[in-house]
């Protein structure tokens, strides 16, 4: 007889009161859960789980409360960065729309609320405007320098793709300050090869003459070593200008201030320049009231000043012309006057005539370096003051200095 079928049949019966009964237990259990849950036949409660269980959403919370104050911090001090950073900073989508600007981004381009308008709208220069546009199709890196005439600036832009969010940052550097440094750079050392070229050929020119036989002769060999004497002068006070100018802004002279008479000031200047002056066949008068507050200067160092603007005055003033000095009190010091009765200023060469080497037209030509003004105003403005002119062609300049009260 085969009992397998009969063993097989008792296996699946007892399978099946197996499922049968982890059915109903199952479904037990879904019901007292449900029951719980209204409140009815609440199953018993484990506190350890429990304390567990707060243990990990507290600890969680902190974790959670740590990294937003980390991410506030992060983002206060980025916004305080872009706040006053001084390269103006925009960033755009990818349509275009402005979604971040800076203040300096805001000065830089004159617009007050750049947000959600176009690029266009807001930078209105078709240069900038086409770099972002490469920068968007290429999603690659652009530098553009740009001009602006009618604000005289000088733009150096760079525009960065985002590659997350599809639109760009734009990062505008104003390299105003920078051009002009460089051109005042270029000019300057223009100036000084142009001053020297002419003392330097001409004593070329006066020793090969000397070299030649001119230094036998008993009347051309002292004429031409005092002309040398002469140059060699010149370049000795040009190299000295030079050296005072640099130190002078580099700020490594050291001004010894101190309570000074105005009027004390202006009678010594005028005894130095006294006698050259009366050679120049002219007349020089001082005016200065004896109550004039005193001023905090460096004594020496502003009698420079003085006798530099009186020794133009004597330069630029024909014979039987005159010079006044005159010193008054105004708000918060003293202004200074040198005024001469001399050739004048042309109106467009006024304002540079403080420039290094800067001379005017051929009608002022005359000896010197063309620094001395520019070493006066320095010295002026390191005493906390101004210096500034006045002029009309053909009836003479006036030179005005101001210093603050001691």
């Amino acid at each position: 007889m085969n009992l397998f079928p009969i063993y097989l049949a008792l296996l699946f019966l007892l399978a099946a009161l197996w499922f049968a009964w982890r059915y109903f237990d199952l479904k037990k259990r879904i019901d007292q859960f449900a029951g719980s849950g209204r409140g009815q036949n609440r199953p018993p409660i484990n506190m350890n789980d429990l304390e567990d269980l707060s243990s990990m959403v507290a600890s969680m919370q902190s974790a959670f409360e740590a990294e937003c104050s980390a991410l506030n911090t992060e983002k206060s001090r980025l916004a305080t960065i872009l706040e006053q950073l001084t390269d103006g900073v925009l960033i755009a989508d990818a349509d275009g729309r402005v979604q971040f600007a800076n203040p300096a981004a805001r000065k830089l381009f004159e617009v007050h609320s750049p947000i959600r308008h176009s690029i266009a709208q807001v930078v209105r220069n078709h240069q900038i405007i086409e770099a972002w546009r490469r920068c968007q199709q290429t999603r690659e890196l652009q530098v553009e320098s740009v001009e602006l005439p009618a604000r005289r600036q000088f733009l150096q832009l760079i525009v960065i793709p985002d590659e997350y969010e599809g639109g760009s940052l734009l990062l505008a550097q104003d390299l105003t300050r920078v051009r002009k440094l460089e051109t005042v750079r270029r000019d300057f050392i223009s100036n000084v090869s142009h001053e020297l070229r002419t003392p330097l050929a001409s004593l070329k020119a006066l020793t090969e003459t000397l070299q030649n036989g001119a230094l036998s002769d008993p009347e051309a060999g002292p004429r031409f070593l005092s002309r040398i004497h002469t140059e060699l002068d010149a370049l000795t006070q040009m190299t000295q200008e030079l050296l005072d100018l640099s130190r002078i802004e580099s700020g490594q002279v050291e001004l010894v201030f101190a309570p000074l008479s105005p009027k004390r000031l202006l009678s010594d200047a005028a005894e130095r320049m006294k006698a050259q002056v009366e050679r120049a066949n002219l007349t020089m008068s001082a005016k200065c009231a004896d109550d004039l507050p005193l001023i905090r200067a460096d004594k020496s160092r502003l009698e420079q000043v003085l006798v530099n603007l009186i020794h133009n005055a004597v330069k630029f003033t024909k014979p039987g012309g005159e010079i006044f000095l005159e010193a008054e009190s105004t708000v918060g010091g003293v202004r200074c006057a040198v005024r001469d009765t001399g050739v004048g200023i042309p109106a467009e060469s006024l304002s540079r005539i403080f420039e290094r080497f800067y001379r005017v037209d051929s009608s002022r030509a005359g000896s010197g370096t063309g620094l001395g003004l520019s070493i006066s105003k320095h010295i002026v403005e390191a005493h906390g003051g101004r210096l500034w002119a006045e002029s009309e062609v053909g009836r003479g300049s006036a030179f005005y200095f101001f210093i603050p009260a001691a």
